[in-house]
């Protein structure tokens, strides 16, 4: 089996074991990861990463669901370890974007959303396995997903695995970059939830977690808090109205 296809499959563990580091924002796709690495994990820690995103409120949204996911989980209680933020506003100010700037949100000449900040996940990557080294840990994992996302190339799996070869050399290590979300829809991201934590893990994720461009948190919607307009609220309302059409069954692995 290629290495992919072990670093990207949402099917169910072994025994926990090891360490992992989670790219935690706190919005819909890393909470479902840091369920995901719970599940496998006997330690998780968490980074998130302050590159002065507009959407500013992510950064209360995590530290909310840490709380919420440690108080409603006491199986997984034990092993949520230290979370760590990093201020990278300085990359955020290079790689201008509509997500760092007062821009709109649209399609750019390029064929990219205006939201696409350059190189974001290959920096965020570079700064993991930096703590991750030092953090004695080998397993990365992130919820980037080319299946239904908003065609940043920075998110597809030939790019982690060129981003994990790197490291890998550069490093002299031996990090697995691990993408449960990957080939999933976001449907299948909601139901992956369900199978891993409930409906209580889903309800959580629904209240607690943020993922609107906007950062939008007053209205809450089925799906969550969101301006229901941004191309993240439209993909996160749209999955969800999928799943719960279907039945809101779990993932079959």
């Amino acid at each position: 089996m290629s290495a992919s296809s072990l670093s990207s499959s949402p099917s169910g563990p072994s025994a926990p074991s090891g360490a992992a580091l989670v790219l935690f924002s706190g919005g819909q796709d890393s909470s479902v990861c840091l369920a995901w690495a719970l599940e496998r994990y006997e330690r998780v820690e968490t980074l998130g990463f302050d590159y002065g995103q507009r959407h500013s409120i992510e950064m209360e949204a995590r530290q909310a669901v840490r709380h919420q996911v440690a108080a409603r989980f006491p199986q997984w209680a034990d092993r949520l370890g230290e979370d760590h933020v990093l201020d990278i506003r300085s990359f955020g100010a290079v790689a201008q974007s509509a997500l760092t700037a007062d821009r709109a949100i649209e399609m750019t000449e390029r064929g990219l959303p205006s939201t696409f900040v350059p190189g974001r996940n290959l920096v965020f990557l570079i700064y993991a396995a930096a703590l991750a080294d030092r953090r004695g840990i080998d397993a990365l994992v992130g919820g980037m997903c080319e299946t239904d996302f908003s065609g940043y190339p920075d998110c597809r799996r030939d790019t982690l695995d060129a981003m994990q070869s790197a490291m890998n050399l550069g490093m002299d290590r031996n990090f697995r970059v691990e993408t449960p979300l990957m080939f999933l829809t976001k449907a299948q991201t909601w139901a992956l939830a369900k199978q891993l934590g409930g409906e209580d893990l889903v309800d959580l994720i629904v209240v607690e977690s943020h993922t609107c461009y906007q950062g939008e948190r007053g209205e809450l919607h089925p799906w969550g808090h969101g301006c229901g307009e941004c191309p993240a609220c439209e993909l996160r309302e749209k999955g969800y109205a999928e799943w719960d059409a279907a039945g809101r069954e779990v993932l079959v692995p």
